[in-house]
């Protein structure tokens, strides 16, 4: 992983949460946790996309809301723009200006009772301390910037449509002009032609503003799309890291490889037929299988996948992948 011009860097990122010991409180039996996010590495640069990919429930949104701090990580370290902030010594407004997050659901992140125009200019007089001039501005600037009209500003959000409230949020989190957008799913709960838009509109802004992206995703042809590099995660680890295009059109993991296969054909004539099925139950975050988290669905699994977790490991440039196998998955 490349180190100049970074402006995210996870190390070893983790984050438990704690399963109550049920109705006794004097209960003796040891302290459970959902390991959701258990041990993240992965680097943004200035200026790039970072695809976060995987089934639902392998911690993405987690993530995400790790690296935002809107839930406290348990463990590792989050730099962003060559500061730690997760040490709590970070002003968090000051964290706030330069790092936003779109997120999946826009009715559920938009007030219903607040104008489009005051949701965006809250947060202008909040974090930047804006005048009324220049919030004005600034909501003007932003809606015209997600090619929305200006008087779009004094609708409420249940007078727009799927497509407008999220280009209305997405309007909100660069009115700031932060450097980072985190994206978490941020097309799933639209239509298609309207994720298109939606998707198309993104690369415009990052080219505009030189904008950095992590993107929550579960949909490999999104991810291929629209970023640069790939990490694919599997019960809160990473499995696979690396550019976009190597990693779809070589995975080397067997989950990754699984993940691709199953992903829908574009021949309208088989368009929901799933090439391949990944077999077996997501596994508990509670009580994880002891080494290798894929190896009771893996094809290619041996004695050493129970008992030795991989560690990510190069296997061509700038390609990493946690497999103690990586010379079968190259054969196939």
């Amino acid at each position: 992983m490349a180190n100049e011009n970074l402006i995210l860097n996870t190390v070893n990122l983790k984050k438990y949460f704690k399963i109550g010991r049920g109705m006794n409180p004097f209960s003796h039996k040891e302290q459970r946790y959902v390991r959701a996010v258990d041990g993240v590495s992965l680097s943004i640069q200035e200026g790039k996309t970072v695809g976060v990919v995987g089934e639902s429930g392998c911690g993405k949104t987690t993530l995400a809301k790790t690296i935002t701090l809107l839930i406290s990580p348990t463990g590792g370290e989050i730099h962003f723009d060559g500061k730690r902030i997760d040490d709590g010594r970070v002003n968090r407004r000051d964290i706030y200006r330069n790092m936003q997050m779109v997120f999946q659901d826009p009715d559920s992140s938009l007030d219903p009772q607040m104008k489009i125009g005051d949701s965006i200019g809250e947060q202008l007089r909040g974090l930047m301390g804006y005048s009324d001039a220049e919030v004005k501005k600034t909501v003007r600037e932003s809606l015209e910037g997600v090619g929305m009209p200006r008087d779009l500003a004094d609708r409420l959000p249940r007078q727009l449509s799927g497509g407008q409230k999220q280009r209305a949020a997405i309007a909100r989190a660069i009115s700031p002009h932060p450097k980072l957008l985190i994206l978490d799913e941020p097309t799933s709960a639209l239509d298609a032609s309207v994720q298109a838009q939606i998707l198309t509109l993104l690369v415009d802004l990052q080219k505009k503003f030189n904008l950095s992206y992590m993107l929550i995703t579960h949909n490999i042809a999104v991810a291929k799309y629209l970023s640069d590099t790939i990490a694919v995660m599997y019960s809160g680890n990473v499995v696979e890291y690396g550019p976009t295009l190597a990693v779809i059109n070589r995975p080397r993991h067997p989950y990754t490889m699984a993940l691709i296969r199953s992903a829908p054909v574009p021949d309208p004539w088989k368009r929901n037929i799933l090439q391949a099925e990944i077999k077996g139950e997501v596994p508990s975050a509670i009580n994880p299988p002891s080494g290798c988290r894929f190896n009771p669905r893996c094809p290619y699994a041996e004695d050493v996948c129970k008992t030795e977790k991989p560690q990510l490991e190069e296997t061509s440039l700038s390609h990493l992948v946690a497999c103690h196998f990586v010379e079968k998955t190259a054969a196939t």
